[in-house]
């Protein structure tokens, strides 16, 4: 029988995953995220109008005005961080694990080792399939919390990286 040891470790002397290399997503996914924000933006503004024109008469012009003007507001905000959250998201594969970063105020940096990993799946947007772009899932054995979905990769590559998972996966097996 083995004897149990459980030493401390020397935390400064870890690994340190802030200094590796990450791979932002692919420069057409800004291209999808703003066009997804063009529709929302468009049935936002749609909404209003409808709504005006159902109700001008029972509501002043000065708070139409207003509402125009916070749906406007709201608009540009929306635009502004979807193309700040496209350049904070990156992610890397490593020989055993995947890191993937997101975040616009916070940053969130999500490490799974591949032994962690029970399925892999890929999708395709609409949009994003016509700029020949997918979305690779990675499921794990943590529940719903510890999945992870890498958007904005270019569809070989998303392919190459189910393989590669799913090879990691039948080691395990």
């Amino acid at each position: 029988m083995e004897r149990f040891t459980n030493q401390t470790l020397d935390t400064k002397q870890l690994p340190r995953y802030e200094e590796v290399q990450l791979s932002a997503l692919h420069p057409k996914y800004k291209r999808v995220t703003l066009i997804n924000v063009a529709l929302i933006i468009a049935i936002l503004i749609i909404t209003f109008a409808v709504f005006y024109f159902v109700n001008k008469g029972n509501i002043s012009n000065k708070i139409w005005i207003s509402l125009a003007i916070a749906t406007m507001v709201i608009s540009g905000l929306i635009w502004f961080f979807s193309i700040l959250a496209f350049k904070k998201k990156a992610f890397a594969f490593r020989n055993h694990d995947v890191i993937y970063r997101s975040g616009i105020v916070a940053t969130n940096t999500m490490i799974i080792p591949y032994n962690r990993v029970q399925h892999v799946a890929l999708h395709e947007g609409f949009i994003s399939r016509i700029f020949g772009l997918a979305k690779v899932e990675i499921f794990t054995a943590g529940g719903n919390n510890s999945d992870l979905e890498i958007p904005g990769i270019a569809k070989e590559e998303a392919e190459n990286i189910k393989q590669l998972l799913m090879g990691k996966i039948q080691k395990q097996l």
